[in-house]
Parts: structure tokens; sequence; C-alpha cells
């Protein structure tokens, strides 16, 4: 199954005082790679942002199986869990990167809906039709 992928090497600012990656850094890269992936895909977004389409982000977890340190090397991996008409669900992996072998150290779920800013404040309004394509190459659920 395909996945958009993201890679980082850890930074020390995103660990906490013991070495060790602090829990909140996982919550950035899933929105990191989201943003990569708006940008690669739906360049668009910029323009329409300003035109007042809203991505509000309603849920998020993440799930830690395995610590990461300072240098190690990661692979977000981004898959779509389910589409709705107005909504999408993220599914995020974390692996763990060193000498030709990967290990998953945590998973993440995030859901985001679409809005639209009005007079009569933020109206839901469908995923438009080429994030849906977009997303949608991300998953053996609607391919």
């Amino acid at each position: 199954m395909a996945a958009y992928e993201q890679r980082r090497r850890v930074g020390f600012k995103d660990t906490n005082l013991t070495g060790n990656v602090y829990f909140l850094s996982h919550f950035a890269w899933q929105g990191e790679c989201r943003e990569s992936f708006l940008q690669e895909h739906f360049p668009e977004i910029l323009e329409e942002l300003q035109k007042g389409f809203c991505l509000i982000t309603t849920y998020s977890n993440c799930e830690y199986l395995a610590e990461l340190n300072a240098f190690d090397d990661v692979i977000v991996r981004m898959r779509l869990g389910s589409l709705s008409q107005t909504q999408i669900t993220m599914l995020f992996e974390y692996w763990k990167s060193a000498h030709g072998t990967e290990e998953i150290v945590a998973r993440g779920e995030q859901r985001i809906a679409c809005f639209q800013r009005s007079a009569q404040g933020l109206l839901p309004v469908n995923v438009p039709s080429k994030l849906k394509a977009a997303i949608s190459q991300y998953s053996d659920v609607l391919g």
C-alpha cells in the first residue's frame, strides 16, 4: 500500500531533558507531513485559504511504541484512513531507519474537516475534488 513519506532527522529541539523525543514532537511531525503533502499535491491551498477555506483539525492521537533519540533518522508515513463528504482521516506511522532496517516506533491519526468562512461563521464544505483525488492515491480502501 502506498504512503506519502517524509524523512527527517531528530534534532535536539525534538527531545526532552533526558535526550529522547518529547511526545509532542510526533504531533508536530504529523502537521509537517500533512503540510508537505498539501504543498506537493494541492499547492492551490494557499489561494483557497486566502478565500476563506479552512482545514480544521478535529482529532489527533499518537500511540508510542518505542523511543527515539537525537540524530535518529525517522520516516513519517501518511495514508488515508477514511474520507467523507467534508472530512479526511489520515493515519500516520513513524519508522526509525538505521543500518538498512526499519522499526515502527509510533502510530498516529488525525482528522481534518473542511470549512468556509462566511458572514454566518464557519460553514462545513465538501473536501475539494483535487484534494480528494490526491489523498486517495495513498489508500487501499478507495483504490
